[in-house]
C-alpha cells in the first residue's frame, strides 16, 4: 500500500498541461510511446501499458517482412471488477527505413511500460547510410503546439490511448458501488506502487508518483501529479477527511477506495 508523503518536499511543477496524452504528468518523456535510434542503430521502444502484469506482455516479429513488432496484453481481473472492466491492448512497433529488417527483440515489462530494444541489420542499400526515419505509427501522442495553450483557461483536448481495443481509453476511472463507496483508478505508467503517494485534505484527494528508477535509455523519470475534487463523491458537503480512504497500486495502476463516513449513532 502506498504511503503518505510530505508535500513541502515535492518541488514546484507548473500545473499547465504537459503532455496531451495524460492530464497529471508534469514532467519527464511524453507521449503513449517513444521510438529512438540508439547510437548502435538498435531502436529503443517504450510503450505505456498500464495495467498490464509484468509476466503477461506478448510480443511477436512480422515473420514475413521482419520490420514490426506486434505486442498485446491485458489486465488482470482485480476485486470487484467486471469483465469489461479489463483493457486489452495491441499495436506495433518498428522500422521506418526500406533497408533494414529486425533481427532480435529484448523485451522488458515493468510497472505498466513496455520497453523493448530492437536489433537490425541492413539488407539492402550497403553503399548508403540508413535513413533513420522512424515509423509513422510514433505519432504526435503528447505534444502540443504551445501558442495554443498561453493562457491556463485554453482547453487542450486529452488524447484516448490508441492501443485499447477493449476498455477504457482514458487516464482516470471512476465507479461507485451498492455499498455507498466510490472507486478511481489513475494510470501512472512506470511508477511503482512504493512511489505513488496519497493524499487526502479538506476538499480533495491528491495523488504524486514518481518513477525514480530511470531506465538506461530514458532521458528522464517522470513526474505525476494531480487531484480527486470532494465533488465527486461527497455532494452533500461531507468532509473529505471524515471518509474511510483506502489505495493501493499495482502494474503502474493507483486504485483509491473511498467509504461513506459510518451513520452517527448516538442518541440523545
Amino acid at each position: 500500500m502506498a504511503a503518505y508523503i510530505d508535500m513541502s518536499r515535492v518541488p514546484y511543477i507548473p500545473g499547465r498541461l504537459h503532455a496531451t496524452n495524460h492530464p497529471y504528468q508534469r514532467y519527464g518523456p511524453k507521449g503513449f510511446m517513444e521510438i529512438k535510434v540508439l547510437p548502435n542503430d538498435d531502436l529503443y521502444v517504450r510503450v505505456d501499458l498500464p495495467g498490464v502484469p509484468d509476466d503477461a506482455i506478448r510480443y511477436r516479429v512480422d515473420a514475413v517482412r521482419q520490420k514490426v513488432v506486434f505486442f498485446s496484453g491485458e489486465e488482470t481481473l482485480g476485486d470487484g471488477d467486471k469483465a469489461g472492466d479489463v483493457r486489452e491492448y495491441s499495436g506495433t512497433a518498428g522500422l521506418g527505413c526500406d533497408c533494414c529488417v529486425i533481427t532480435g527483440v529484448d523485451a522488458k515489462m515493468k510497472d505498466g511500460v513496455l520497453r523493448m530494444i530492437l536489433s537490425r541489420v541492413k539488407v539492402k542499400d550497403h553503399d548508403n547510410k540508413c535513413s533513420h526515419f522512424l515509423p509513422p505509427n510514433t505519432g504526435k501522442s503528447g505534444r502540443y503546439d504551445l501558442s495554443e495553450s498561453l493562457s491556463p483557461y485554453n482547453m487542450v483536448e486529452v488524447e484516448d490511448h490508441p492501443f485499447v481495443l477493449k476498455g477504457r481509453k482514458s487516464v482516470l476511472a471512476t465507479k461507485g458501488s451498492s455499498d455507498g463507496c466510490h472507486h478511481f483508478s489513475v494510470d501512472l505508467p512506470g511508477v511503482c506502487s512504493d512511489d505513488m503517494f496519497v493524499l487526502p485534505n479538506e476538499n480533495e484527494i491528491k495523488f504524486y508518483g514518481e518513477n525514480k528508477e530511470v531506465y538506461e535509455h530514458d532521458e528522464s523519470c517522470r513526474i505525476f501529479l494531480g487531484a480527486i475534487s470532494k465533488l465527486a463523491f461527497c455532494s452533500d458537503g461531507t468532509p473529505v477527511l471524515s471518509h474511510d480512504i483506502a489505495w493501493d497500486a499495482e502494474f503502474g495502476v493507483l486504485k483509491v477506495r473511498v467509504s461513506p463516513p459510518p451513520p452517527n449513532n448516538n442518541n440523545e
